[in-house]
């Protein structure tokens, strides 16, 4: 390991962050790392020191990123200018899209002469096509974690794309009969944005769903920095809810869980790999609505889109009214074939996430990584 590697690593919310730390981790197994960067826990727990916290990144929704503008423009020449003096061999910028977009135009406009990687592709197949094409002299590389996005990528005239999987597939669950009673998990969300919209509608069908007989208890699965928040907000609900913060809880909730209310992002593709049921929610603001309309109201969730068929049922609304997902939840708590239908599914995502779809085959992140860095 007598290569250095100098990298600048930037995480801008919780599943890129955990993205970010998977990747740091499999590269010291390879090379002399130096890592900086902007992160959160997950990267924290790789020896980041961050540059600035990494809940100032995690906005979502026009209304968001207006409120936060002017912090959002502070750290986008902070991190910049953090960058150029450092001048790093390489600059990894997980997902935070927009973010990510506008800091490596801004490099690229400077002179920084390294190499430039975007891991997680923009959704670029769903929307705005012709953003792939604005990429190219932009990034190096993508790093995509769905299967079918580097051929997207390459139809559209993007960077040179490799699916590289996703970190859930490690944390993957067997698949098994569904139990016939366990936790029913409560999905709200980790932006601000996403709490405050979705709270009001998980405390809203708590009582009902709790009496149900197969559910033993509320349990919320969330990050250590919102542990108090949520247990404060949930203290006045019409039922009780446990919240826990560590990985290794919410993987022991998982196996025995009966079912998941999930807001709509990465967290579906972890639950569909941990076998767990689902209904998929999320309240849109006012501008999200308008182009959710506009793009004719597609699928959110990612099993849904990776297999390409509704696998589980979605709710996406402005605004997001509680009794449609609730009658969608106690149907599948009152059918045990319809959890064991999903659980099926969620084998064949299972196998396309694995091993990828031909020719873009599945290939490891810091071997992608290295590659590039010694091309």
């Amino acid at each position: 390991m007598s290569e250095k590697l100098r990298l600048f690593i930037l995480a801008g919310e919780p599943s890129g962050d955990r993205i970010a730390a998977d990747l740091v981790a499999r590269l010291r197994g390879q090379v002399n790392l130096e890592l900086s960067g902007v992160g959160g826990d997950e990267l924290a727990g790789q020896g980041l020191t961050t540059l600035y916290p990494m809940s100032d990144l995690a906005v979502m929704g026009i209304t968001d990123v207006l409120l936060n503008l002017p912090r959002l423009l502070w750290r986008l020449e902070q991190t910049a200018r953090a960058i150029l003096v450092a001048n790093p061999d390489m600059v990894v910028l997980v997902d935070a899209q927009d973010f990510s977009r506008l800091l490596a135009a801004r490099l690229r406009k400077r002179g920084y002469a390294g190499r430039l990687v975007l891991y997680v592709a923009p959704s670029v197949w769903a929307r705005h096509p012709e953003r792939a094409k604005r990429l190219a002299p932009l990034f190096d590389a993508v790093l995509a974690v769905l299967p079918f996005e580097p051929e997207a990528m390459e139809r559209l005239g993007g960077p040179p794309t490799s699916y590289v999987g996703h970190p859930a597939l490690a944390e993957a669950i067997p698949s098994l009969s569904p139990p016939d009673r366990g936790p029913l998990v409560l999905l709200p969300g980790s932006r601000d944005g996403e709490l405050r919209r979705h709270m009001p509608v998980l405390a809203e069908m708590a009582a009902d769903l709790a009496r149900h007989e197969v559910v033993a208890e509320l349990v919320i699965p969330t990050l250590p920095r919102l542990r108090d928040r949520l247990i404060r907000e949930t203290a006045s609900w019409p039922a009780p809810v446990r919240v826990v913060e560590s990985r290794a809880a919410r993987r022991e909730v998982y196996q025995q869980a009966i079912g998941a209310i999930c807001v709509s992002g990465t967290v579906t593709l972890e639950l569909a790999l941990a076998r767990v049921p689902m209904v998929v929610i999320y309240a849109l603001d006012s501008h999200q609505s308008h182009v959710y309309a506009k793009l004719g109201r597609p699928w959110v969730s990612l099993p849904n889109i990776i297999l390409g068929e509704q696998i589980v049922p979605e709710f996406v609304a402005a605004p997001l009214l509680a009794s449609p997902a609730k009658s969608a939840m106690r149907n599948l708590l009152d059918n045990k074939k319809a959890r064991q239908d999903q659980i099926l599914a969620f084998d064949e995502l299972f196998r396309i996430m694995e091993a990828g779809l031909p020719p873009h085959l599945r290939e490891d992140p810091a071997d992608r990584i290295l590659e590039i860095w010694r091309t």
